[in-house]
Formats: C-alpha cells, sequence, structure tokens
C-alpha cells in the first residue's frame, strides 16, 4: 500500500512543519458536548471544531451502546453535511464493538458486549459507510468476523481484548491490519503471557494505534512502543464530549475507570515529539500519513495543517480553503 510522507516546508516559513493532508483521527467519539453514540448527527458540529487541532479527516466512532445506532448513523454520514460547512470531513464510521472481551470491557458497558455473528454483521461494509471496526479475535465469531469484515473492505483493528500471542496471530491471518489504544484494554506485557499488545508492538503486518494524552499509557511506555513500532504507530485522540469544555486530563467513570481522553490529536502529536525524542515529522506522521496508508485513504493536495516549530497548530486548510488560523 502507498505511503504518504510528510515533507518539511520551506525556508520561507521560517520553521513551520507543513503537513499535506492534514491530520486524520481515526477514533474520535465527540466533543464540545456532543457524543456520536448519543445523536450521531453531531459529526458535524465537531467536525467544524476539529480544524482547530489540524484535524482535516477523521471516522466518528460508535461505542458499544451506540452500535444499535448504526444505521442512523450511516443515514447521517450519506446525507452529507449542513450546507456552508467547511470543517473535518468525515470519512467514514469507526465501529468500536460490541464484539468484545467482556474481561477487556474497560468503559464500554458490559451488558452489551456479546459475540460476533453472521446477522450481526450484516450489511456492514466499507460501501456502506463503516471504515473501521474494532473486536476481539479470541471472542466467539471473531475469526469469522475479521475474514467477513476484511472481504468488505472494512479495516478491522484488535482491541478490548484478552488475546494470547497465538490468538492474536490468529487475528492477523483472518485480516486484521490493527490495533486499538495499544496498552488500554488489552492483556498487558507479561514475560510469560505477553499476549496482544507484544504482538502489536513486534509483528510488522500491523499498526498499533495509541492515546498518547500523557494518562492513558505513562511516557516510558510511550517511549518503549515507539522504539519497537515506531514507524508502524498510529496516534488517535480518542476525545470524548468534554474534549473542548474541561481542562481535566481525561474522562473517568465514577468507580475511576478511564472513559476516553479531553485533548485534541494535535497534543498527542507534541506529546509523542517530547515523550520519545523524535522529529516533529515524525510525531505528525503518526496523526497524519501513517492512518491514511493503513485505511487505505489518498489524503487530498489541498488538505494542509501547519505547525509551528513546537507542534502548535497554526493553520488548517481544507480543499485549498483556510479554515482555522491561529
Amino acid at each position: 500500500m502507498r505511503e504518504y510522507r510528510l515533507t518539511m516546508a520551506n525556508d520561507d516559513l521560517d520553521g513551520e512543519l507543513a503537513v499535506p493532508g492534514g491530520f486524520f483521527d481515526v477514533q474520535i467519539n465527540g466533543g464540545w458536548g456532543h457524543h456520536f453514540s448519543d445523536d450521531p448527527s453531531s459529526i458535524w458540529a465537531v467536525g467544524a471544531r476539529l480544524v482547530e487541532h489540524g484535524v482535516t479527516r477523521f471516522l466518528p466512532t460508535l461505542v458499544s451502546a451506540g452500535f444499535a445506532r448504526l444505521p442512523d448513523a450511516l443515514d447521517v454520514l450519506n446525507a452529507g453535511p449542513p450546507p456552508g460547512y467547511a470543517g473535518a470531513q468525515p470519512l467514514g464510521w469507526h465501529l468500536e464493538g460490541p464484539w468484545f472481551n467482556r474481561s477487556k470491557a474497560g468503559a464500554h458497558d458490559p451488558s452489551v458486549i456479546r459475540p460476533s455473528t453472521d446477522s450481526d454483521r450484516e450489511g456492514i461494509s466499507r460501501e456502506v459507510g463503516v471504515r473501521l471496526l474494532t473486536l476481539a479475535p479470541e471472542i466467539d465469531g471473531g475469526l469469522e468476523a475479521i475474514r467477513g469484515l476484511a472481504a468488505q473492505g472494512v479495516v478491522v483493528s484488535m482491541g478490548h481484548s484478552d488475546a494470547t500471542t497465538g490468538e492474536a496471530a490468529e487475528g492477523i491471518a483472518a485480516g486484521a491490519t490493527m490495533g486499538t489504544h495499544l496498552f488500554n484494554a488489552m492483556r498487558g506485557l507479561h514475560h510469560r503471557a505477553p499476549g496482544l499488545a507484544a504482538t502489536l508492538l513486534t509483528d510488522q503486518r500491523v499498526s498499533p494505534s495509541m492515546i498518547v494524552d500523557g494518562h492513558h499509557v505513562a511516557p516510558e511506555m510511550v517511549n518503549l512502543a515507539w522504539r519497537l513500532a515506531g514507524p508502524r504507530l498510529i496516534l488517535v485522540s480518542d476525545a470524548v464530549s468534554s474534549l473542548g469544555l474541561t481542562t481535566d486530563p481525561v474522562a473517568r467513570l465514577a468507580d475511576g475507570t478511564l472513559a476516553g481522553a479531553t485533548v485534541g490529536l494535535d497534543q498527542g502529536v507534541r506529546n509523542l515529539k517530547e515523550f520519545t525524542g523524535c522529529s516533529l515529522a515524525e510525531a505528525a506522521a503518526a496523526a497524519s500519513s501513517r492512518p491514511s496508508s493503513v485505511l487505505g485513504v489518498k489524503p487530498s493536495a489541498g488538505d494542509v495543517t501547519t505547525l509551528d516549530a513546537s507542534g502548535m497548530v497554526k493553520r488548517t486548510e481544507i480543499a485549498g480553503k483556510l479554515v482555522f488560523e491561529r
């Protein structure tokens, strides 16, 4: 699959970095008071604000409890944006669940988590508007789901899983090409039972995504992941409805369980650079050219996000039009 690489802006931009295609957030649940799983039509309100974070394209995400709203979500996407819309472009839905290992539910409602069945999967394809789907490969029907969905053009990511390395390898052989939020809601690294996380770090056939907000994954583990899987790593925000509304670093359930991030993808880029010592261009690639390549999306030549030397978003352009300037 073709890689779409970053290029540094020329000298007259005084150290700025132009990110061709802009940032592509493939896992975001909402923002500015909106939650896509409650109201799929809010993708346009959120997309209009995402440009402030350098995002030009995104995959709005339905969590397990929102799976029942998929028909409405597809209708919203297919109907297109409201008149005059100038925000980030939703390129399809990311279904995160409900086909998980219940022991790794994380912030998802365990009561709606279930095995994958033929009837559940019926009609899900890239053609209708589903681009990405996260599931646990070891559950009943998991491997069959991976094969069937991959055949329909859906990128399958392994997550919310207690898979062993053998089960993870079976998932890859069946057609999975990604891993969802590395280290979170999956079997952790253990010297005798390494599990899915180890497979995502070491198998060159898969690209792990990661939430680099400084809380979901410790900086030291981000650094480890970068050293093992840097060119394959995909940054995601996993932002929730409180994005843009709070200074709290993360969202949590009442019992303290992490329930998503509250910062934008641009902060993840800056954090990745800080935690690993990589260049700004390398960090930006993890939020732009890498997800584009894995999702099979060719960035628009008119989409550009420009960063200053510290990684702050200075300008966002979509289809050649300036839609945000700081």
